[in-house]
């Protein structure tokens, strides 16, 4: 398998595959192997119970595993190493599709020029360029950013905390807590159009600390009088744009998915981008590539979108 990923197949994928096919090869199958054995005298059930505990690493695991063994096969039975190719045999995994939403690069930009007088702005560009999970948004503050080597570091997140009553709710207030997990707390490079923004959102908060009776928290995104804004308000301005522009409706979350898109377009490594959004592993950061595959044709489909085709007419 090493030598077929090294000599034969890294010969034919671009760059930004090769990066997710290491990481599929080294992550999710080498480490299932508990005894090497020959191609010649490879079986359905030895590459079965591979595939079984690459399963369960993530939800597409067992198919990208599935599909890069198979593609492996393909090529031994063209080299004469095989008589047919066995993996085809295996189990069959199915991906799950996300159900997610992805502007295409027109319409990032058609997006963020409409958005640029928006009061909402400044929290948008963190979503799209900082890769930031709504609390994280909503917990900042000035003085979480370094504007003289534009870092910003993520030390909390804003959340509901709901009061009970007999099995119901009877109450709710947003409360500072830490990040969703270890790995969110970080340091992040922002780029220079965040430093231009923050800089007019401090200048509004201190004409709103002359205007209203301001409770200062610091917060760069909160009401006129301090206070944070409500959870669901982001998300409702994002859908009242996308609605007058006629694009397709997103969420925070969706923002985070297209910073997602810009750093895998750009051949950061999984591991890179698992540590800029906060993932607790790199498992999840491939979740992230396979669902950004899925939406985003022009990816190249590292598991070879024609093969994959004749994995179905095989089965079939």
């Amino acid at each position: 398998l090493t030598h077929w990923f090294d000599n034969i197949y890294s010969e034919r994928i671009e760059s930004k595959t090769k990066m997710v096919g290491l990481y599929i090869l080294n992550s999710l199958i080498l480490p299932n192997i508990e005894y090497d054995i020959k191609v010649s005298l490879t079986t359905k059930e030895y590459l079965d119970d591979i595939l079984e505990k690459a399963s369960k690493y993530t939800k597409c695991s067992g198919y990208a595993a599935r599909g890069m063994i198979i593609l492996a096969f393909k090529d031994a039975y063209k080299g004469g190493y095989i008589n047919y190719n066995v993996a085809l045999q295996t189990k069959a995994y199915i991906r799950e599709k996300p159900n997610i939403r992805i502007f295409s690069r027109f319409q990032l930009k058609r997006f963020l020029n409409t958005v640029k007088n928006n009061s909402y702005y400044l929290e948008i560009l963190l979503g799209v360029f900082c890769g930031l999970r709504k609390g994280e948004i909503y917990g900042l503050k000035f003085k979480d950013f370094d504007l003289e080597n534009n870092i910003l570091s993520i030390n909390r997140q804003l959340k509901l905390e709901f009061e009970y009553k007999d099995n119901k709710i009877v109450s709710s207030k947003l409360v500072e807590a830490p990040p969703k997990t270890p790995e969110s707390k970080r340091k992040l490079k922002f780029p220079e159009i965040i430093k231009i923004e923050l800089i007019k959102r401090a200048e509004l908060v201190e004409e709103n600390k002359r205007k209203y009776d301001y409770k200062d928290n610091d917060y760069i995104s909160c009401q006129k009088n301090g206070l944070p804004h409500y959870p669901g308000c982001l998300n409702k301005v994002l859908y009242k744009i996308c609605n007058e522009l006629s694009l397709p409706s997103i969420s925070v979350h969706s923002l985070r998915h297209m910073c997602a898109t810009i750093l895998i377009e750009s051949g950061v490594t999984l591991a890179k981008i698992a540590a800029f959004l906060g993932h607790t592993s790199i498992h999840t950061t491939f979740e992230y590539y396979c669902e950004v595959m899925d939406e985003k044709q022009k990816i190249l489909n590292f598991i070879n979108d024609n093969f994959s085709e004749e994995i179905i007419e095989n089965e079939t």
